[in-house]
């Protein structure tokens, strides 16, 4: 068992899965001889060649779409969006083809296609470097999003989303990259797509959380217990679509009080859904209105605002109490 980041998690999923199955490759811009924007593919070229490691044209409409092709042949290519602001080219492929072709076909074919993109702000990255926008895939049917939150379960769900039958959006969150390490077994392993995780016990107030947002959302409940002796449970979504409602149902109707927090726009974000989850489910067992930390209804703004958008343990904290101490 070794320590890794995310980025070398990740690696290791590929590298592990094209061992193990001859059918899976990588494609997208410079994930060949520079191993990725960030990294992610490195090495990957010089061990299995230039047929399972594929550089393309600066051209995300043809990326996904010759994976769509691909899949219809029989492979399962991982394809690299460089940033999740690209992808707006491939929605086309996306929602029209990846997303339909089961469907389409009745049956006839899988799509078992996954398109990793890194997203969200933090690291002083440009204009459609650092946007939040799970929600346009998890609107989508037939396609399944999926935000890991470190580099344990990154590995995990990397493996899950190329071995499941249909096509996955796989976000990855930039500003957990490198900021961090934790122990990754050296057998693989995998964890259910479409099932939440809780990280930290507690009884007086439940956050819920994903993605790069997850040590935000850390930070505050040690906060809140400590300033305030409030013990928050924390929930790791780790997939939005489809998305577990069990684990935080059960939460919210065990304290009563409830914060949601991402980085995604407000209006009409996932937070939305899961209040609307939460009303549907557990309404009568809340205590206080449901409180949202979140990105605002503005475009990721540039270097000298850019953590001011983004939700911090402050603003957490802040939300938390307001939850608890609501009357």
């Amino acid at each position: 068992m070794a320590e890794l980041t995310m980025v070398e998690a990740l690696n290791l999923a590929l590298r592990q899965e094209m061992d193990e199955d001859e059918s899976v490759l990588v494609l997208g811009e410079d994930v060949g001889v520079d191993g990725g924007v960030f990294r992610v593919t490195e090495g990957l070229l010089d061990e299995f060649g230039e047929e399972r490691v594929i550089d393309t044209p600066l051209a995300e409409s043809v990326i996904v779409g010759s994976s769509v092709g691909m899949v219809a042949a029989g492979l399962r290519p991982v394809c690299e969006l460089q940033f999740s602001g690209f992808s707006y080219l491939a929605m086309h492929q996306l929602e029209s083809h990846a997303s339909r072709l089961r469907w389409r076909s009745r049956g006839r074919y899988g799509v078992p296609l996954v398109a990793r993109m890194p997203y969200g702000a933090g690291v002083r990255a440009l204009e459609h470097h650092s946007e939040s926008k799970e929600t346009y895939y998890a609107h989508t049917p037939g396609l399944k999003m999926v935000i890991p939150s470190g580099p344990r379960n990154a590995r995990a769900l990397l493996v899950s989303a190329i071995r499941d039958p249909d096509p996955v959006i796989f976000f990855e969150s930039k500003l957990a990259y490198r900021a961090f390490r934790e122990d990754v077994p050296d057998d693989s392993e995998t964890i259910p797509i479409g099932e939440s995780r809780r990280i930290r016990e507690g009884d007086d107030l439940t956050l819920i959380a994903y993605g790069g947002m997850l040590r935000r959302t850390l930070e505050a409940a040690d906060q809140l217990a400590e300033e305030d002796g409030i013990e928050a449970d924390v929930i790791d979504l780790l997939t939005i679509s489809p998305l577990d409602d069990s684990l935080f149902t059960e939460s919210a109707r065990r304290t009563g009080r409830v914060v949601i927090v991402h980085e995604a726009h407000r209006s009409f974000g996932p937070a939305g859904e899961i209040m609307a989850r939460l009303i549907e489910k557990s309404f009568y067992y809340l205590e206080a209105p449901i409180q949202r930390v979140t990105g605002y209804d503005i475009h990721v703004p540039f270097f000298a605002r850019e953590q001011a958008y983004l939700p911090s343990a402050d603003r957490i904290v802040a939300g938390a109490r307001e939850a608890m101490y609501a009357r």
